[in-house]
């Protein structure tokens, strides 16, 4: 289904949905008063269930028009083919991402969030010098925009230059220092640039705030191996469990490995994942024993 007839199927179907709202709240306002016309009218009781019903639906209909509002607002800003694009990359489909990232750009709309999109779908189809380029170009444009650095770090990690991806995203800590996601991703390319030390602070710095799972359980794993080599059992037994909490989580980079399949980030996160999953049974299997 093309934009344009989504865009369309959206407007009916929020049409026809404004037009029973009203028919349903027409008909109830005649039932009430249809004791002038000397019918006998609905029971107070009745008349209160139907109205909270009304009030129920019309609050339906315009938490629906505001979605549909904000989703057009968003085309607006980010450009026609962001959202379409989001999806596709969403889905994995990097290489049909990029002419609606790159469209959104000639029509004006280059902003961080754009450039960060396009950068991963270039570094993912395998383009890393565009990706570099526009990651580049995402500092140069933003400079005080966390999520520039971000996309920075983004394309070095998925180059494996991981000294460089931790630079970016300390730059980004710095700018939002109480963002979860940008400490648990400093913690991961510092382990895997063999700086053990900072990658344990910047977990212990994530692990300050709540996290989406896919995060946690990676930051929690890594904390729990940490606080055992410490022999550290409490905190250990408390990783593990957050670990356990977040383990959902592991299923979105899971299904991510595949798009990294010959890079050498995706060799080193498919050894983590394997880890995490042993980490996971083992800790199963000592519950159930």
């Amino acid at each position: 289904m093309s934009a344009r007839l989504r865009v369309v199927v959206l407007y009916v179907s929020l049409s026809l949905g404004l037009v029973g709202g009203l028919v349903f709240v027409g008909g109830l306002l005649a039932e009430v008063f249809s004791e002038r016309a000397g019918r006998v009218s609905l029971s107070p009781a009745v008349q209160v269930a139907l109205a909270g019903l009304c009030l129920a639906a019309v609050m339906f209909f315009i938490w629906f028009m505001l979605v549909g509002w904000l989703l057009a607002r968003q085309s607006r800003e980010q450009g026609s083919g962001y959202g379409d694009a989001y999806r596709l990359i969403e889905a994995f489909r990097f290489r049909e991402a990029i002419p609606l990232l790159e469209r959104s750009i000639r029509e004006g709309k280059e902003t961080s969030e754009v450039l960060m999109l396009l950068t991963s779908a270039y570094a993912y189809a395998g383009q890393l010098g565009k990706a570099q380029a526009t990651a580049d170009r995402a500092v140069r444009l933003f400079p005080d925009d966390p999520g520039s650095y971000i996309t920075l770090a983004n394309g070095y990690r998925l180059q494996a230059a991981y000294d460089e991806a931790a630079r970016a995203l300390r730059r980004a800590a710095e700018l939002e220092p109480d963002q979860p996601i940008v400490w648990a991703e400093l913690g991961f390319v510092q382990h895997f640039a063999g700086e053990y030390a900072a990658a344990l602070e910047s977990f212990k710095r994530a692990a300050q705030y709540a996290m989406p799972a896919m995060y946690g359980v990676r930051v929690y794993y890594h904390l729990a191996q940490a606080y055992q080599r410490e022999a550290n059992t409490a905190a250990a037994v408390n990783a593990i469990a957050r670990m356990m909490s977040a383990r959902e989580g592991l299923k979105s980079w899971q299904a991510g490995l595949s798009a990294l399949q010959g890079t050498a980030y995706g060799q080193a996160l498919g050894y983590e994942i394997s880890a995490i999953q042993r980490a996971i049974t083992e800790a199963d299997a000592a519950n159930l024993g």
